[in-house]
């Protein structure tokens, strides 16, 4: 087992920084791997309701990007993040992934 850190980043789909995120965590900090998450439905600290529903076609459903590494280049990553994704947008705690290394 390796000691890695799992971060989950909370968005809206109508926010630039996802692209912007997926880019850099791909190419410029080159994590191990990244899932993102589209919600049916979720609200942040300013309570406004964010819900997909038939008659509603607008993409602004809560997303979640979720991605890991060495603990040592998450605090580094992390350090890039902090200056374009708000503040208590960013979770992250210790795990560990079954390498085989």
């Amino acid at each position: 087992m390796t000691d890695v850190t799992m971060v989950r980043v909370y968005l809206t789909e109508e926010k630039a920084h996802l692209r912007q995120l997926l880019t850099r965590l791909h190419d410029q900090e080159q994590v191990r791997g990244v899932t993102v998450f589209r919600g049916i439905s979720g609200f942040g600290k300013s309570g406004t309701l964010h819900s997909s529903s038939l008659l509603d076609m607008s993409l602004n459903l809560p997303v979640v990007v979720e991605f890991f590494d060495r603990p040592e280049k998450v605090q580094t990553i992390l350090e890039h993040l902090n200056a374009f994704i708000e503040s208590g947008h960013i979770v992250s705690w210790p795990a560990q992934v079954n390498d085989q290394d």
